[in-house]
């Protein structure tokens, strides 16, 4: 059965389904009724941080143009560049065994590609979601809709994975940004330029 969140709450992960290594994140999302004369491209984007919630390079950011990190166990399986159908939008496979020792956090974000120009935002955006599914068995372990409390932020982050002592604990954010890409990179430690 999968749980379902709200904002800012956390649930065990690992320790609750004993024997969980291998997760599928899936991402998804709908526009609004909305013709600006372009596409709505979203993009997922991983980072995987270090003790001081900060990522050192490019190992630890994953996103459609650099598809693996942290020694590969995070891989990102490709960008979906209108959101068109049901179901999950973009997917990233992590597998907890493989993330390293000296990373303690994991950042599931999404941003809106060339939203200056595209003159997009998240208002524009509803029935966003992630949700985690066991890889082994397909099964959908836990959900979380961030809901429309969006208007003209760019960049959002959904979740975070956290290290608790040997387990992995899971964190619904739902924090939104204005600066796209570059204002998750500079939150996150990484020079965006």
């Amino acid at each position: 059965m999968s749980i379902s969140l709200s904002k800012g709450q956390r649930v065990d992960l690992t320790k609750t389904n004993p024997g969980l290594t291998k997760v599928t994140v899936g991402l998804g999302w709908d526009t609004n009724k909305y013709n600006g004369g372009a596409d709505f491209d979203l993009d997922a984007s991983v980072f995987l941080l270090h003790e001081d919630g900060k990522a050192k390079g490019a190992d630890d950011f994953v996103f459609y143009n650099n598809k693996q990190g942290g020694n590969g166990s995070v891989v990102h399986a490709g960008d979906n560049r209108t959101g068109e159908g049901d179901g999950d939008d973009e997917q990233v496979a992590i597998d907890f065994s493989k993330v390293p020792a000296n990373i303690h956090r994991i950042g599931v974000t999404v941003t809106i590609y060339d939203y200056e120009t595209r003159k997009q935002n998240f208002g524009q955006v509803s029935n966003a979601f992630v949700r985690v599914v066991d890889a082994s068995s397909d099964r959908e372990v836990l959900r979380y809709d961030l809901g429309e409390d969006f208007s003209t932020e760019t960049a959002v982050v959904f979740c975070e994975f956290y290290r608790h002592g040997e387990e992995w604990k899971f964190q619904a954010i739902g924090s939104g940004f204005a600066g796209g890409l570059a204002a998750l990179c500079n939150n996150y430690g990484l020079d965006a330029s």
